[in-house]
């Protein structure tokens, strides 16, 4: 019989094979039957997840905390744009911390209060949402801001809704960012501080507008509160801005509240 120079011989090697046989057929057995098993339980596990009441649907998330200020659907809003389509396995033990995140997100919610999750499946998340305190004209139309100059989502004002709130004028810059993020102009920021700490007394003095001017003297901007009827009040700094000799924001405020 020839054999090659390293010694091996394929007569041995199937002669080999022949005699381990047993043991080859035992493996192939032994291996498809732990395949078979891993397959089933596949199965058995997704049925499991697919089970009803360890599902979790979008119907059966309940929002907790949305002011009669937001009109469209916010939670239908959040899952969307945070990419988290339902149905969400219950046992994922990232669940709530993905729905926090996906509420997070959304420009109307300053931040998520809490998320619960309960068997069968279902959640509420409790959010605490932007509070809108002026309308700012800008080229094109009007943008909702909030006391922080945080941009909201416009689309929830109609006309008539919009005019509720101050106007804020004279303001020269657009939003740097998207809804949800700070204006980005320290002038929009202190009007809207200042018609937040004005709050109730703005429609009770039947004031509509207010606008940013020069500050005379000096750099900076004053801020003019004007009336239906061509009433125009000097209101000077925005709150926390007050120069030396000028009077406090709050003693303003005051004296305005007196003539309501």
């Amino acid at each position: 019989m020839e054999t090659s120079p390293s010694g091996y011989s394929p007569a041995g090697f199937v002669g080999l094979l022949w005699r381990w046989r047993t043991v080859l057929a035992a493996t192939l057995i032994l291996a498809g039957a732990s395949l078979a098993g891993w397959l089933a339980w596949r199965q058995v596990r997704d049925s499991l997840e697919r089970s009803p009441d360890m599902v979790l649907t979008g119907e059966a998330i309940e929002v907790v905390g949305i002011p009669d200020w937001v009109t469209t659907d916010l939670k239908w809003q959040a899952l969307r744009n945070a990419s988290l389509d339902t149905p969400l396995p219950l046992d994922d033990p990232s669940l709530e911390r993905r729905l926090a995140r996906a509420f997070d997100m959304h420009p109307w919610v300053a931040h998520v209060d809490r998320v619960e999750t309960r068997h069968p499946a279902a959640a509420t998340v409790t959010i605490t949402c932007r509070v809108p305190v002026a309308m700012v004209r800008v080229q094109g139309g009007l943008l909702a801001i909030d006391a922080e100059a945080t941009v909201l989502p416009s689309i929830d004002f109609t006309p008539e809704a919009a005019a509720v709130y101050p106007l804020l004028t004279g303001i020269a810059t657009s939003p740097v960012g998207p809804e949800g993020s700070a204006w980005g102009d320290p002038v929009v920021a202190a009007g809207a501080a200042l018609t937040a700490a004005i709050g109730p007394e703005w429609r009770k003095l039947g004031l509509v507008e207010c606008r940013a001017v020069p500050a005379l003297n000096r750099n900076g901007t004053w801020w003019d509160l004007h009336g239906d009827a061509e009433q125009v009040i000097r209101f000077g700094s925005a709150p926390g801005q007050e120069q030396p000799g000028e009077p406090t924001a709050a003693a303003k405020i005051a004296r305005l509240a007196a003539l309501a």
